[in-house]
């Protein structure tokens, strides 16, 4: 029942206005609780694909990384190579190095190597739309990781399958998880990066949400990931100054942003855990933001992805392709990282690795179990 309709009930039933404002924001909040909850449990059982095509042999691959520095991307990149190893490939990573140039620079490079297939992993297919149309060209089958706002094909930008999460998912549990902090109330600044169109839609998920739930938007900052390092520290000063406590909580589209963030709070008298701002990511769950996280140092959650099994999956997307069949429709779970569940995940450095299976599964596919 949405407030509107419980206070018209309940006036009708003689209950005061204020009792039924706390009725109705109790019920908010078990409603968000329950999404959060949802997605913080751990994952163990396998639900994607089961049947494929058998690895298509002695394959090389260009793993495009749109930069090396960014955690995400690093996650990714060593699931990718350890697939590649399992189905028998060679893979080959090329950094972009965090700028337009460097990643138009890396695509060259790729086509110049002609591949078997090539993987982007981190940026925007539509930044490099005359390279990704030569490979549709030569005929080079294109998967991606974070390449576009949607799941799957991307058949405008040539890209047979985008593998990611369900972006609006992960967006809607980091704000909620925000909005359950701030008791119903959280001043949110969200961080963003107008270059990748996923990274948009994220954070315009998550300022949606805040703001139906009763939150509001304290300032939309739009900088460059890649530019994180510089940019965040005089940033960070900059907003407590102007913002003071209305700031309660940071929303970001990704880890990175919190990787520099440190500094400048602890500077200024902010201690790193239970104080605003309180730092939430959506996306990706970096080795970096596990150790924060972990040690209650400027960041209380991020919602992670599965970078390792995504890297799996891309190499399982790449192998459809070449084989002549369709992506396997697969959505790879999102998981909901605090302080009270960081301990049980199981990938390396307690990153979120998935013990559904998932590399057993892949390999019977691939016929290398």
């Amino acid at each position: 029942m949405d407030r509107r309709k419980l206070l018209l009930s309940g006036v009708a039933l003689g209950l005061s206005v204020p009792a039924l404002t706390r009725i109705a924001f109790a019920q908010t909040i078990a409603e968000a609780q329950a999404i959060v909850d949802k997605y913080a449990k751990k994952v163990d059982t396998w639900d994607g694909p089961t049947t494929g095509p058998k690895a298509q042999p002695n394959k090389t691959v260009v793993n495009l990384v749109g930069d090396m520095k960014n955690g995400g991307h690093l996650g990714v990149t060593k699931g990718i190579e350890e697939a590649a190893a399992a189905i028998g490939w060679e893979v080959k990573s090329i950094d972009g190095a965090g700028s337009v140039a460097g990643r138009t620079a890396a695509m060259g490079q790729a086509m110049a190597l002609n591949p078997a297939g090539i993987i982007i992993t981190g940026f925007d297919a539509v930044e490099q739309a005359p390279a990704m149309e030569a490979a549709k060209n030569a005929k080079i089958p294109v998967v991606s990781w974070h390449a576009g706002p949607v799941i799957g094909p991307m058949p405008d930008q040539g890209v047979f399958a985008n593998v990611t999460t369900d972006p609006m998912q992960v967006s809607t549990a980091a704000a909620m998880w925000a909005f359950i902090d701030g008791k119903g109330k959280p001043g949110v600044v969200f961080f963003t990066d107008s270059t990748y169109a996923i990274a948009i839609a994220k954070a315009k998920k998550m300022q949606e949400v805040i703001e139906k739930l009763g939150g509001k938007t304290v300032e939309w900052v739009d900088t460059p990931i890649a530019e994180t390092s510089q940019r965040m520290p005089q940033l960070t000063t900059t907003l407590l100054q102007k913002h003071g406590a209305d700031w309660t909580h940071s929303l970001a589209i990704n880890d990175l942003y919190f990787d520099f963030m440190g500094p400048s709070l602890s500077a200024a008298g902010i201690p790193g855990s239970g104080a605003a701002p309180v730092n939430v990511s959506a996306g990706d769950g970096s080795e970096s933001a596990y150790q924060r996280i972990r040690g209650g140092q400027y960041q209380a959650a991020t919602v992670a992805e599965p970078l390792n099994l995504q890297g799996w999956q891309l190499i399982d997307e790449l192998n459809r392709a070449l084989a002549g069949e369709q992506w396997s429709g697969y959505v790879s779970p999102l998981h909901v990282v605090t302080k009270e569940n960081v301990e049980f995940d199981g990938g390396p450095n307690n990153t979120f690795d998935p013990g559904n299976g998932y590399r057993d599964e892949y390999k019977k596919i691939w016929g290398k179990s």
